[in-house]
């Protein structure tokens, strides 16, 4: 089938993207569902930082490819040997097709799937191929999942079935933003009530940490940002405290309001100096976890000393460390109750032609989550 999608065919091209244009509008040709895959027709998808340091070249994907990997949607026609999955299906996808069989996915860890994460990087399905093309050429798929575009070929162990009544704008930052926020606080981290938990980066991802640490009845949840707005907006979602990172005397007044240091810090920001930051602001015994995602070459220096004698723990979230099938739909029964209000998180609902636009406002910091719509 033909249809519409946003192609990144150079990675590393500067802001402002309205100039620079890396995504362009173009049709494609998408091939039909495999054996165990799904075509999905894509209702929303968001926009994410991971997909920002693939277009500025940070972290950069091979080319051409169909960025975008957090996404909702419909089946629309499922391939042979899909039997957990049928036409008019509303689904979410996993940016991670677990296979099931390797020994990360055996210890239940699926996030660190060792085939998916190899086809991920070379941006392929799982066994290697691709379903895109044009005029002979082939595209690549960013994550499995290939969002920004009207339909979608998935693996259907991506797959996580949702309620209908759930608009689709809201579900689709449970494919990364929620899973990822939620997952390092409650997997990761494992809080317990009473504890006190600062987050250092207030996007999508660390504004669903902030919710989960609330939910999760932190005694303390304090939030850290660069932007002024965005800590003024924690507040209002329930951050007991807020600093600005940029301050000489944040760690020092997050060491002061914690009475010593916070039990769980937990970095979203996808850089080495908020990772720094979350860390030092850590309390003694306490846990530093590192959910975002930079470039490879991102670094920190720790003190060796303080992480023995202090006896700290610093730990990598993936994924927030989660079971899709299993916290996906916890996480949404959660929002049905009220207590993830991640409606609340969408700052933007755009179209696919407004997207170069929309990752220069990422790129500027001025927005929490936006969100592609068809």
């Amino acid at each position: 089938m033909k249809m519409k999608a946003a192609v990144l065919r150079e990675s590393g091209r500067r802001h402002p993207y309205t100039e620079s244009l890396p995504l362009i509008i173009e049709e494609v040709e998408l091939d039909p569902p495999s054996r165990g895959e799904v075509l999905v027709q894509i209702k929303a998808a968001g926009l994410c930082h991971s997909d920002l340091v693939a277009i500025n070249g940070e972290r950069p994907k091979p080319v051409p490819m169909v960025i975008g990997h957090e996404a909702a949607g419909i089946v629309v026609e499922v391939g042979p040997g899909v039997d957990e999955f049928e036409v008019g299906d509303h689904i979410v996808p996993a940016y991670v097709a677990s296979c099931g069989r390797c020994d990360m996915c055996r210890e239940g860890r699926p996030a660190l799937c060792i085939p998916a994460t190899k086809a991920n990087a070379a941006g392929t399905m799982m066994d290697g191929s691709t379903r895109l093309h044009k005029n002979g050429e082939r595209i690549l798929h960013h994550s499995g999942v290939a969002a920004f575009a009207e339909y979608a070929v998935v693996s259907q162990n991506a797959l996580v079935r949702i309620a209908k009544d759930i608009p689709f704008d809201q579900a689709a930052l449970f494919g990364c933003a929620v899973v990822t926020g939620v997952g390092s606080v409650v997997n990761t981290a494992k809080v317990s009530p009473g504890q006190s938990i600062a987050v250092v980066g207030l996007g999508g991802v660390g504004l669903s940490a902030l919710l989960a640490a609330i939910a999760s009845g932190a005694g303390q949840v304090i939030a850290i940002d660069i932007n002024d707005d965005k800590l003024k907006f924690a507040r209002q979602m329930g951050a007991h405290e807020a600093f600005n990172a940029t301050s000489d005397t944040c760690i020092d007044d997050v060491r002061e309001a914690t009475a010593g240091g916070a039990d769980i810090a937990v970095e979203t920001a996808g850089a080495s100096q908020a990772l720094d930051l979350a860390y030092k602001i850590t309390r003694r015994g306490g846990t530093t976890v590192a959910a975002g995602m930079p470039g490879p070459e991102a670094s920190i220096t720790l003190s060796h000393l303080s992480l023995a004698s202090e006896e700290r723990c610093l730990k990598g979230s993936y994924m927030g460390s989660c079971v899709p099938s299993r916290d996906i739909p916890r996480y949404m029964g959660l929002f049905q109750d009220g207590k993830l209000p991640i409606d609340r998180l969408t700052s933007h609902r755009i179209t696919m032609e407004e997207l170069n636009e929309s990752f220069d406002r990422m790129a500027e910091g001025s927005v929490v989550r936006q969100v592609m719509v068809l």
